[in-house]
């Protein structure tokens, strides 16, 4: 089962990356810049950066996608909201990773909430959480309007089908074939409908 989700996988992945043809024309228009990425990748770092977070990742990078990550894509400097907001500006899909103090961090909510206004399709993950237990708390940090566009947001993810993991007792080689196959069969729908 495993071996077949990796090679659907990478037959999907190589559909993705072959190059359209189109009949040439003289100039030939510049090149189109390419996306900063391919998928974004919404998390709560303390949850699972170095858990499903990282392990998703890396095997997206392998399968010669460009998913974006934080800790993977941005450098000591750099400020977060001019690499974060134009590399969800410019994906082709989200992946939002919910987890217990996912709804704590206003950065996983602006990113979710730019994810959903800029109408990107996302594939919600629910890791050690139910989406029942996702709930916007206003700690005071946020103007009203914030907290109406966060909340907006999370009822958008609540309600689209996701995957859910329980990392105890879930099997994670198994959750991350599913899980690159639910991005990679989504990128493909997203690039035919283009």
């Amino acid at each position: 089962m495993q071996q077949r989700c990796a090679s659907s996988a990478v037959n999907l992945c190589r559909k993705i990356l072959q190059p359209h043809r189109v009949a040439s024309v003289w100039p030939p228009p510049p090149p189109p810049q390419p996306p900063l990425c391919d998928i974004f990748i919404n998390h709560r770092g303390v949850d699972t950066k170095r858990t499903i977070a990282g392990l998703l990742h890396g095997h997206l990078f392998r399968l010669g996608l460009r998913p974006f990550l934080d800790s993977m894509n941005m450098k000591p400097g750099d400020k977060l909201f001019g690499k974060i907001d134009p590399a969800i500006r410019s994906c082709k899909l989200g992946v939002a990773i919910f987890s217990p103090n996912y709804c704590d961090s206003y950065f996983c909510l602006h990113e979710l909430a730019l994810l959903m206004e800029c109408k990107k399709r996302v594939v919600p993950i629910f890791y050690d959480v139910k989406p029942s237990q996702l709930r916007v708390v206003d700690y005071g940090t946020s103007s009203a309007e914030e907290l109406e566009r966060f909340s907006w947001a999370l009822e958008e993810a609540k309600y689209t089908v996701g995957l859910t993991f329980d990392s105890l007792q879930g099997d994670w080689s198994g959750f991350l074939n599913c899980a690159t196959d639910a991005v990679i069969k989504n990128l493909v729908e997203l690039d035919d409908a283009n």
